[in-house]
C-alpha cells in the first residue's frame, strides 16, 4: 500500500520491521523504487536480497532501461542467465529497448530464436520489441519479415513498422503501409503520425507532410505535440520553406525546444540562410549555451556565405568560453558484448594494437586509392 502511495519511507519503515520477509516483500520495495526511477536504491536491494525471483531480475532490467542506463541493462540480463534463471516474455520486451539503442543486434538475434523456440513470439508486445530493435539496428528487412509474420497486429505494431521504414529512407513503402492500416480499420495513434512526418521528411513530400499534420487533429482528433512540430520544422526546413517553419516555430502551442531550433540551424546551413540563422541561434543560447556544436554550425554558415568576420567572431566566443567539442563515440558489438569508443580516449585494453592496426588499414585504403587513380588514368583516352 505505502508503495504504491509512492510513500517508500514508510514502506521501508514496515519493511524493516518485518521478522520474516520473503520474496515478494523485497520484490515490492525494488519495484517501486523502479517505478520512482530511483535505480540505485533498488540496485542496493537487489544485491543484498537473498532469493532473487524473475520478477526482481526483470524489474531491474526494466528500471535500467527506462533510465537510460542499457550497458546495465544487459549486464543484469546476462547475469541473470548465469544464475540460470530463465528469461520470461516480460524480461524480453524490457531487455530489447536495450539491445535497440546500443545496437546489440547479436544478442537482439539471439533473443528472437529465444522467443520463438519458447512461444513468445505469439506475444504481440514481444514481436513489437523486436521489430522495434531490428529497425534500430538497420536492420529493417528483419523487421518488415517479422510484421508480415504476425497474426495480430495492435497500432504499436504499425507504427513501429512505419517508422522503421521512414527512418531507412523508405518513405513510399511507409506511406503505403500507413494506406493499409488505414484499410485494416486500425486507428492510429501520435506515433503512427511522427513515423508518417518523418516519411515526408526524409522524402521531401512538404504538400503530403501538411496533409497528414492537419489530418491529425481534424480526422483522428490528436492534439500534436512537440514530436510532430520538430517533425513538421524539419519537413519544411529540407524543402527551403525556412520563413514558414520559423513562423510554425513563434505559433507553436507548446514551447520549442532546442532541437526544433537546431534543425531550423542545420536547415539554414543547407539554404544559405544567415537570417534565420541568427534568429535560431539566439534561443539556442537561451537554450543550451555550452553546446559547442551550434557554435560551430553558425561559424560553417558564415564560411559558406564568405563572411569570414563571422567566422573570427565564433571562434573567439567559442575560446573565450573555454568551450571542448562532445568527443565523438562509436559502439560495437562483439560476441555479444557493445564496446564503446571515445575519441582521443586510450583508455581501452589493447589500445596501443587497435590504433596499429587501423594505420595498417589507412595505409592499405591508401594503396587501393593509388591502384583505382593509376587505372583510370591509364584507361582514359
Amino acid at each position: 500500500m505505502y508503495v504504491k502511495c509512492d510513500r517508500m519511507r514508510d514502506a521501508h519503515l514496515v519493511f524493516d520491521e518485518m521478522s520474516d520477509r520473503d520474496v515478494i516483500s523485497w520484490n515490492s520495495l525494488i519495484c517501486g523504487h523502479v517505478r520512482l526511477r530511483q535505480v540505485r536504491k533498488a540496485r542496493a536491494l537487489f544485491d543484498v536480497m537473498p532469493d532473487k525471483s524473475i520478477v526482481s531480475w526483470t524489474a531491474m532490467i526494466s528500471g535500467y532501461t527506462k533510465t537510460g542506463c542499457y550497458g546495465d541493462a544487459l549486464d543484469v540480463f546476462r547475469r541473470m542467465q548465469m544464475v540460470g534463471v530463465k528469461p520470461d516474455w516480460i524480461s524480453l520486451v524490457s531487455v530489447l529497448p536495450a539491445c535497440a539503442q546500443l545496437g546489440a543486434l547479436e544478442l537482439g538475434k539471439w533473443i528472437h530464436f529465444y522467443a520463438e523456440k519458447y512461444g513468445y513470439l505469439r506475444k504481440t508486445s514481444v514481436c513489437n520489441a523486436l521489430m522495434e530493435m531490428y529497425a534500430k539496428c538497420g536492420s529493417v528487412n528483419e523487421a518488415w519479415q517479422l510484421f508480415n509474420q504476425m497474426s495480430e497486429r495492435d497500432v504499436i505494431s504499425w507504427s513501429t513498422m512505419i517508422g522503421g521504414l521512414a527512418n531507412h529512407g523508405r518513405a513510399q513503402e511507409a506511406l503505403k503501409l500507413f494506406h493499409e492500416m488505414q484499410r485494416s480499420a486500425v486507428e492510429p495513434n501520435e506515433i503512427t503520425f511522427v513515423g508518417l512526418l518523418c516519411a515526408c521528411a526524409h522524402a521531401g513530400l512538404c504538400d503530403d507532410g501538411l496533409r497528414y499534420f492537419d489530418s491529425m487533429k481534424n480526422d483522428y482528433n490528436i492534439d500534436p505535440g512537440i514530436e510532430h512540430y520538430g517533425c513538421l520544422v524539419d519537413l519544411l526546413g529540407r524543402t527551403g520553406r525556412l520563413e514558414r517553419a520559423l513562423a510554425i516555430i513563434k505559433t507553436m502551442p507548446v514551447k520549442p525546444d532546442s532541437a526544433i531550433w537546431g534543425s531550423l540551424l542545420s536547415s539554414c546551413r543547407t539554404h544559405r540562410n544567415l537570417e534565420i540563422a541568427v534568429i535560431a541561434m539566439e534561443h539556442l543560447l537561451e537554450l543550451e549555451p555550452e553546446d559547442t556544436g551550434n557554435y560551430i554550425l553558425l561559424a560553417n554558415i558564415y564560411a559558406d556565405l564568405g563572411k569570414w568576420d563571422g567566422v573570427s567572431r565564433m571562434r573567439k566566443f567559442i575560446r573565450s568560453k573555454s568551450m571542448k567539442k562532445t568527443p565523438g563515440c562509436s559502439l560495437i558489438e562483439i560476441n555479444s558484448l557493445v564496446q564503446e569508443f571515445l575519441s582521443g580516449d586510450n583508455s581501452k585494453p589493447f589500445s596501443k594494437d587497435i590504433h596499429e592496426v587501423l594505420e595498417l588499414l589507412a595505409l592499405h585504403q591508401s594503396k587501393e586509392n593509388d591502384l583505382v587513380d593509376t587505372t583510370l588514368e591509364y584507361l582514359s583516352p
